[in-house]
């Protein structure tokens, strides 16, 4: 079964680890396509915001993602490229650690756990490895996150999956709609439109 198309916007709010809201639009239902998103929240009595854009070409890989960071410690600004094999530049210097990583993650967001489930159609059971450039909140340092995915059985006419990122001790079951969108992400977010 296909994915649907995505719809021309999203909207999550944040539950467990931050209170706030993310929104995001989407250019086209398919990919090449440019998402543009903002992101609010208080996590641990600090506020921040991110802004971002991320372009991905038709087979849903990452190729650039232009991202503002504003919290107590000043606006901070990343533009990352990539070549959708998995090298990437971060504001023009090659950036070391990143190779093979074809999805940026954001720290700030639901909405980028999006990418691997759509450029990775797993069928029931089986797992696939989806490494990210993945860039934090705060001061938007940006490294490499080793993360799996492992396909469950649907629920009605969503999808499931068995999440893995071990470098942050984290394993949970996400929940998507039929269009690929995140629609719980337990004690990060939740699907509000």
């Amino acid at each position: 079964m296909s994915l649907a198309d995505l719809p021309t916007s999203a909207a999550w709010r944040h539950e467990g680890a931050r209170t706030g809201f993310e929104v995001a639009f989407f250019s086209a239902p398919r990919p090449p396509l440019r998402i543009r998103g903002s992101t609010g929240a208080l996590e641990a009595g600090e506020a921040w915001a991110v802004d971002y854009e991320i372009d991905l070409d038709a087979r849903w890989r990452t190729r650039a993602a232009r991202i503002i960071g504003r919290s107590a410690g000043g606006t901070h600004r990343r533009v990352l490229e990539a070549d959708g094999n998995g090298c990437w530049l971060i504001d023009g210097s090659v950036a070391e650690g990143l190779d093979g990583c074809l999805d940026v993650d954001l720290e700030s967001s639901a909405m980028t756990n999006t990418l691997p489930v759509h450029r990775d159609p797993l069928p029931v059971g089986r797992e696939a490895s989806a490494p990210a450039a993945y860039v934090r909140v705060i001061g938007l340092g940006i490294g490499r996150l080793e993360q799996s995915y492992r396909r469950l059985p649907d629920e009605a006419q969503n999808r499931c999956f068995d999440y893995r990122s071990p470098a942050f001790n984290f394993r949970e079951r996400l929940v998507y709609d039929p269009s690929g969108l995140v629609l719980d992400y337990p004690g990060i977010a939740v699907r509000v439109t």
